[in-house]
């Protein structure tokens, strides 16, 4: 049976809840106050390509890499925000330029694009994604995947105004 209580972690992920009034039946938005700023993560920004193209998919797919943009504070979704995502893949390692791409987020700051199998690169299977469009401050991430055999991975950035 799936419960459908508002906790805090869900109130946070999805950025957006109904309150309700009990009285008068009415509903109102609810936001998120004090969404914090994701950090770069060490190790990130290794092989990035500044102005990496935007691309439908990255070589011959089979792997989908998405996650969500947000505006820190508030919590909410950002469009049309450029995501470079590149990675050490069956295709080709991370120091080549046909191994990188850039993708924009969708109206609810959703973004995902498909690229080759992450294969493990010093010992873990990891990739690499970089918010670089100087509307907000830079972020790397680096997320690591629990298994070489998952075929997606998820990255989600909170930005911070520039």
């Amino acid at each position: 049976m799936t419960s459908g209580l508002i906790t805090r972690r869900n109130l946070l992920v999805t950025g957006t809840a109904l309150l309700v009034s009990g009285a008068s039946g009415l509903s109102v938005p609810a936001q998120a106050k004090d969404v914090a700023p994701t950090a770069s993560m060490r190790g990130g920004s290794n092989n990035y390509r500044p102005g990496a193209p935007i691309v439908d998919r990255i070589g011959g797919g089979g792997f989908w890499m998405s996650g969500t943009v947000r505006r820190a504070g508030d919590g909410a979704p950002l469009a049309g925000q450029r995501i470079q995502i590149w990675a050490h893949t069956t295709e080709g390692n991370e120091r080549d330029q046909r191994s990188h791409g850039a993708t924009l987020t969708d109206a609810n700051g959703v973004f995902r694009l498909e690229m080759p199998q992450i294969v493990p690169a010093f010992g873990q299977p990891h990739g690499h994604l970089a918010y670089d469009s100087g509307e907000f401050e830079t972020v790397f991430l680096r997320p690591v995947m629990r298994s070489s055999a998952d075929t997606s991975l998820e990255a989600h950035f909170v930005l911070q105004p520039a």
